[in-house]
């Protein structure tokens, strides 16, 4: 296996700030995607365009073997221009299509619990980024996480025992520190390729007890 260097799309999200710092922590060569602002700088380990320009897209990944596609947006983001269309599901078809270009090895696309059962706009889009991701002909590993969990991120009160209860373990949520531990794992073993993480698979993933 060619050693990784890693282009993480979504760098500045709450995924990505969990998962950028593990990954230089562990060692890994990192590319951060960020978006143009005033004053952002590109450098050794900062990608700065937008993914919508295919050429920068392209020569950024011809020296990664991996592509962490953590961008998505929410509805509160509309006002700014956001849209499931753009952002869940442009930025992985550009990825996708970057990638065969520039000979990507590994794509590992964080989605959500429920894509398989795509109920609303949200999930909708998700299921959607995800035929990109199986269809367009690079390896792949896809993360279905529920809620996060974290200082910022708390699910509703009581969901949590509410998913238990019910045996749900689909939905339950996972602390975000997990799931940035597992999708470095994933970019870093290049593994498990052609496999959908949920549920109880997805939380054995990302336990350290299980490397």
């Amino acid at each position: 296996m060619r050693p990784r260097k890693i282009f993480i799309a979504g760098a500045t999200g709450a995924t990505g700030q969990k998962v950028v710092p593990l990954a230089l922590a562990e060692g890994l060569d990192v590319l951060a995607h960020v978006r143009p602002k005033p004053g952002r700088v590109a450098d050794a380990r900062t990608a700065v365009f937008e993914l919508s320009d295919t050429r920068a897209l392209v020569e950024a990944l011809r020296g990664c073997t991996t592509v962490l596609q953590l961008v998505g947006t929410v509805r509160r983001r509309f006002a700014t221009g956001d849209t499931y269309e753009t952002s869940d599901v442009g930025t992985t078809r550009a990825l996708v299509d970057a990638g065969q270009k520039a000979g990507i090895d590994h794509l590992v696309l964080l989605s959500s619990a429920g894509a398989g059962y795509p109920v609303g706009a949200y999930l909708r889009a998700k299921a959607a980024a995800e035929r990109l991701v199986q269809r367009g002909g690079l390896p792949w590993t896809i993360f279905r996480p529920s809620a996060f969990v974290s200082e910022t991120h708390h699910p509703p009160r009581g969901f949590a025992a509410f998913t238990r209860a019910l045996g749900l373990r689909r939905f339950q949520p996972i602390p975000l520190a997990s799931l940035a531990f597992g999708l470095v794992r994933s970019a870093r073993e290049r593994a498990p390729l052609g496999v959908v993480l949920e549920g109880a698979e997805l939380f054995r993933w990302v336990s350290p007890a299980s490397r």
